[in-house]
């Protein structure tokens, strides 16, 4: 394996805005266990991009944009412009061929409708209702040979958290971004909707998912075992949704699967600096 100089370096765009989550323990969870299991030290630096108006620049290896409350619709906030600039220049950065060791990002959630948003890709809007739980996700023939999705199954299962989805991908601004579409939502033959569209490859180097792959099964579990949780769950989506999410958290490859792939998938690419598009 290559030998690495100093410190596999990391930026974690907080996208929560102050609002309690579980999302950013996942990710500092997967980011440690990276770093065991390549025996590298690894570090991290969060920026609180929506409170604080922080964002990285680009002395990073990998980085990891966070899902986050409300509409990812922008309204000219200062910290919007700063998010989309950073999106920007990490493109820009990517396009230069004397930089030859590229930049990685990953879009989770939030991040990911912003930057469908900001790239004109695809519609954003409001769901008749949240999308909330766990569920299949249907790879497309793209998302079937890339290799941030080849140790999954398809359909392989995500923990879904959202309001907003993204729809009606628009072909023109994918070809001339160079973008793919790896997944669409689950096929729902007796709704008469547009299945929304659930991970993107934006570049070779810039990849996000609309699900939460950070999503890890036992602290899931703890949280909806909660009797206030366990009530509230029953309560808006049935008993037999509650029964059948505990069991796809009890299984060993459903979404623990998702979250010892996709993300370590990520990191991993972005370490060895040999991501190969798998488009020939």
């Amino acid at each position: 394996m290559t030998t690495h100089e100093n410190h596999f370096r990391i930026a974690i765009l907080d996208m929560y805005a102050g609002h309690p989550n579980e999302g950013m323990r996942c990710i500092k969870k997967i980011i440690t266990a990276f770093g065991e299991q390549e025996s590298t030290p690894v570090e991290f630096t969060v920026f609180d991009v929506r409170q604080k108006l922080e964002v990285p620049g680009m002395d990073f290896d990998a980085y990891i944009s966070t899902g986050g409350p409300g509409n990812p619709a922008p309204v000219g906030e200062a910290w919007e412009k700063k998010f989309f600039g950073f999106l920007d220049k990490i493109l820009a950065y990517n396009t230069k061929r004397q930089n030859r060791v590229k930049k990685h990002l990953f879009l989770i959630c939030h991040s990911f409708q912003m930057a469908c948003i900001h790239w004109n890709l695809a519609a954003v809007s409001k769901r008749r209702k949240t999308s909330f739980g766990t569920f299949p996700v249907h790879k497309t023939s793209m998302g079937r040979k890339d290799p941030l999705l080849g140790a999954l199954s398809d359909p392989f299962w995500i923990v879904d958290s959202r309001d907003f989805q993204v729809t009606q991908p628009n072909q023109y601004a994918f070809d001339g971004l160079g973008a793919k579409l790896l997944c669409l939502e689950k096929i729902r033959p007796h709704v008469r909707l547009e299945r929304a569209v659930m991970a993107i490859r934006f570049s070779n180097e810039v990849v996000g998912t609309q699900f939460h792959p950070e999503a890890d099964a036992e602290g899931m579990l703890r949280y909806f075992l909660k009797e206030d949780k366990k009530e509230a769950i029953i309560k808006a989506h049935g008993e037999q949704k509650y029964n059948d999410m505990i069991a796809h958290l009890n299984d060993p490859d459903k979404i623990s699967l998702t979250e010892a792939v996709i993300i370590p998938t990520f990191l991993k690419n972005a370490f060895n600096k040999t991501f190969q598009p798998a488009y020939a």
